[in-house]
């Protein structure tokens, strides 16, 4: 999705995740829909990587793994989570959604804080297993390079 900063995108992934938001239209999700999720802030992270693993029930091989690929190193795996860059933060929130097993996928402006390197290998995770998501992105490049639909929201 594009559009203007405060038109309503995240709204809508909200929307759709179930979020109780006044809204005007019909929308309709399947009740069994698993949606993996990744958030535009990185605040609520905290504790470290193997009880955030834990937490939110992902295999921390698999976790730990696609962390590595974007370029965590063994220090990293043992420094606290709140303590981390805000680009490393949202690596994590991109390596657990990546590990979960979900019907789609919603990512709210998952490239922020990333660096160019990581980039590209998200983009090559996303075109070589083609999963189903739906995103907020203000890299165009990206977009163009991932999306097979773009929406672009504008005030009516």
């Amino acid at each position: 999705m594009f559009g203007k900063n405060g038109i309503g995108k995240s709204s809508i992934l909200k929307l759709i995740m179930g979020d109780k938001i006044n809204y005007v239209g019909d929308l309709k999700v399947a009740n069994d829909l698993k949606i993996s999720y990744v958030s535009q802030t990185t605040e609520h992270l905290k504790g470290n990587l193997k009880e955030f693993a834990r937490e939110n029930k992902i295999d921390e091989s698999i976790f730990k793994a696609m962390l590595s690929k974007m370029g965590f190193s063994n220090i990293d795996f043992e420094k606290e989570i709140s303590r981390m860059s805000e680009g490393q933060k949202k690596k994590i929130l991109i390596a657990k959604s990546i590990s979960e097993q979900a019907h789609i996928y919603i990512w709210d402006e998952p490239l922020n804080y990333i660096d160019i390197l990581t980039r590209i290998q998200i983009e090559e995770v996303i075109l070589k297993y083609n999963p189903t998501i739906i995103l907020v992105e203000h890299d165009e490049m990206f977009i163009k390079n991932v999306a097979n639909k773009v929406i672009s929201i504008e005030n009516i």
